[in-house]
């Protein structure tokens, strides 16, 4: 057990290594990637090589080693300077990397975790349909065992790195419709037969993250390749997403606060009846609010990474960071560009793509409705 100050030394250092990244690697290009909507491979492979791809992976894997207060810290500092780069980081470590390492047997985690980890592999998680989204009980794609393989057949659609990405972890529907245990994870290599992405999606924000569908075509995959047991999928993803929320509350606190530094650095330079617009009540209101709910949501996911971090429940806390720290994310954008008045709307300055890339956190990984489904279910749990 470190002490409190070495964990403060150890999350100063992960932080100046995030910044330095991302003002190195990121922020030269950020703008040129979301414009053409190009996925920086290479940007993600030199990631590898700092650790930012395996997080939370043990050394013995080649991951980093690391707990989720540093693992919220790296994802701030990147998507403080480009949201698209934090929500792929966060796809790769959080879903597909930590669905294996949290579920899959000794064999699989020695195959694949050292791949995803230094970024040699990128990886996918499957489990979104375009008839079940929220219903994620509801899937159509279908799994049938033929001897020692399963045929699947379906499509998965918002899926992030489905073109590039070299492994996918994918729910597969094994039993009834909305049986619970009628779910199984299957690890699926790029290049499996019947196993094809389609066309990327042209998307409002988080251009530079791609999407894309998946399609199962007769796709036959060995029995070895299911995480856990056949029927375990469904309940694996549910606890998966309770740290996929942590990493999704962080990305929009790294955007909140991307936002919120351009607009309290704009208004420290315009001015207006011959006075910096800060000085305006209005804008020193709006950005006092802003600096508070920022605050906030940090703590609220400081308080799940600890729960996490501590192997403790945190079902209803992830919820609430990630439904809170999503919301502001959009208001705190928001307020950016008003805050810029005109040339918010402009690409001449960050305020714009704060806000564009900011929704998509209120809705990727279960949206704000989903969240205070989730909030309430739990609260009542504790009252009954």
């Amino acid at each position: 057990m470190i002490s409190q100050k070495q964990q403060n030394e150890q999350l100063a250092l992960v932080r100046n290594s995030a910044q330095q990244f991302a003002k190195e690697f990121i922020k030269p290009y950020m703008m040129e990637w979301d414009e053409k909507q190009y996925f920086p491979v290479e940007l993600f492979k030199k990631m590898g090589e700092y650790g930012f791809m395996g997080v939370l992976v043990p050394e013995k894997y080649n991951g980093a080693g690391l707990g989720y207060q540093e693992y919220i810290t790296i994802l701030d500092e990147i998507s403080k300077v480009c949201g698209s780069i934090g929500l792929s980081l966060a796809a790769h470590n959080s879903l597909c990397t930590n669905h294996i390492l949290s579920f899959a047997n000794e064999k699989q985690k020695e195959k694949y975790l050292p791949r995803l980890a230094t970024a040699e592999w990128i990886g996918a998680w499957g489990l979104t349909e375009t008839g079940s989204g929220s219903d994620a009980g509801g899937l159509a794609t279908t799994g049938v065992q033929d001897g020692d393989y399963f045929v699947i057949n379906g499509s998965k659609t918002f899926i992030t790195h489905a073109i590039n990405g070299d492994v996918a972890v994918v729910m597969v529907r094994t039993g009834e419709k909305g049986d619970k245990h009628g779910v199984t994870a299957f690890i699926i290599e790029k290049g499996t037969p019947g196993f094809t992405a389609g066309k990327k999606i042209d998307k409002l924000g988080m251009r530079a993250s791609e999407t894309a569908s998946l399609f199962f075509d007769n796709c036959r995959v060995h029995k070895s390749q299911i995480i856990g047991e056949v029927g375990d999928g469904f309940v694996q993803a549910l606890k998966l997403l309770d740290g996929g929320r942590i990493s999704i509350a962080a990305l929009s606190l790294g955007i909140a606060r991307g936002a919120y530094e351009c607009a309290l650095q704009y208004a420290n330079e315009r001015e207006q009846f011959n006075q910096k617009i800060f000085d305006f009540q209005d804008v020193g209101f709006t950005i006092a609010d802003m600096a508070t709910k920022i605050d906030a949501a940090e703590l609220l996911i400081r308080r799940a990474g600890h729960l996490k971090d501590t192997d403790q429940k945190v079902t209803k806390e992830s919820a609430m960071a990630k439904y809170y720290a999503s919301e502001v994310a959009v208001e705190v954008s928001n307020h950016s560009v008003q805050v810029h008045g005109g040339y918010g709307f402009t690409k001449d300055y960050p305020a714009e793509k704060y806000f564009r890339d900011a929704k998509l956190c209120t809705i990727g990984e279960g949206t704000s409705a989903i969240q205070k489904m989730v909030i309430a279910r739990e609260i009542k749990k504790d009252v009954q």
